[in-house]
């Protein structure tokens, strides 16, 4: 097979989908490899690290044409979008649900897309994982700085020093991101509230925080909960579709104001309904006089770390479909619940209710 890594053009994004390792182990088992110049550098890797493992340099518009299997890390944009063609494979994050253009940039091309984000084993999501892991230890960095007076924030620690009242952190949502930011949160010595919606998960955060508020989800313990909060972390996913919008508006009126919104659901349209997506470059923005830290894509400030943690997992993956798209979707169920476009269709439930009136196979 013709397997093509491009260089990723979004802004502030400079992992990789291929390392040199994974290139020897391709072209061993008789593939071919294309990775366009300068596409690893980000990530730590050189073009003669590529060529050495066996892969052919090429341009922007070879690494598409050539390609059989695109292996990304990041959707693709609209300066990519008349690279989508009907006889190609694109295995990536997609986020449908969170780009309606996108979405239709897809399904006209009737190119197949199989999302990372999707992929399920059991009720674990094992492409999503480890970027949802450095995304919640991130948030916590993310807002620690941004609390600090010369950044803009009220110059609150956070974290604890002796004598001193510590500053308060609310999670909502318990999954691996809220799970990885109550962690940075509570080493740092704050004062941690967690919201969970699933009994059985609850359990689990509770054994693991022994020392934070672990306490179940609803609309009127959010209400309850945003009033003690210096910092609120937002990291609720339903895999594939829409994040549904927990602190809406009118609720900014309960925060302190000095408080600071952290959005790391934005990939998925965000779990604040004031949200939408910053960058590194100009990260915050206020409503209502409360600031809201809303970066897309936070493992993008680490490329180095954050594309091992990925290609670790997406491995065995790509050397499945390697072997043929069509029987890997057929043998591997959990590559299969990746499934989003094919044939001009919607394969992913979520991205289908989130946008009825596209086509759709679910």
């Amino acid at each position: 097979m013709r397997i093509s890594v491009p260089r990723e053009i979004k802004p502030e994004e400079a992992r990789v989908g291929l390392t040199p390792t994974m290139v020897t182990s391709l072209t061993a088992q008789g593939h071919e490899v294309f990775v366009e110049k300068g596409a690893g550098l980000g990530a730590g890797f050189s073009d003669d690290d590529y060529r050495e493992a066996g892969a052919q340099l090429t341009s922007q518009e070879e690494a598409w044409a050539q390609a059989e299997l695109l292996v990304k890390v990041k959707e693709p944009i609209p300066a990519e979008y008349g690279f989508l063609r009907s006889d190609l494979t694109v295995f990536t994050y997609l986020h449908l649900a969170a780009s309606r253009e996108l979405t239709e940039a897809m399904l006209d091309s009737g190119v197949t897309g199989i999302a990372y984000e999707t992929v399920r084993v059991g009720r674990t999501l094992p492409l999503l994982r480890p970027m949802s892991e450095i995304a919640g230890r991130l948030a916590i960095a993310n807002a620690a700085h941004h609390l600090q007076f010369h950044a803009g924030g009220s110059g609150i620690l956070l974290g604890r020093v002796p004598g001193v009242v510590p500053s308060t952190v609310l999670v909502i949502g318990g999954g691996t991101v809220g799970e990885h930011a109550a962690r940075a949160a509570v080493g740092a010595g704050a004062d941690v509230t967690i919201l969970e919606a699933n009994g059985d998960r609850i359990r689990q955060l509770d054994a693991l925080f022994p020392h934070a508020r672990v306490l179940m989800s609803d609309a009127h313990r959010i209400e309850e909960e945003l009033p003690r909060a210096d910092v609120v972390v937002g990291s609720v996913l339903i895999p594939g579709a829409a994040a549904p919008k927990l602190v809406r508006r009118e609720h900014l009126s309960l925060l302190k104001p000095h408080a600071l919104m952290v959005d790391v659901a934005v990939d998925q349209g965000g779990c604040f309904e004031t949200t939408h997506p910053t960058s590194y470059h100009d990260p915050v923005y206020e409503v209502d006089g409360i600031r809201h830290y809303c970066v897309a894509n936070l493992p993008g400030a680490v490329p180095v770390t954050a594309t091992q943690g990925l290609t670790h997992a997406t491995t065995p993956y790509v050397m499945r479909l390697a072997g043929g798209i069509d029987a890997a979707l057929e043998s591997d169920a959990a590559l299969a619940t990746g499934l989003s476009t094919r044939g001009g269709k919607l394969h992913t439930p979520g991205v289908a209710e989130t946008f009825p009136d596209l086509p759709s196979a679910v």
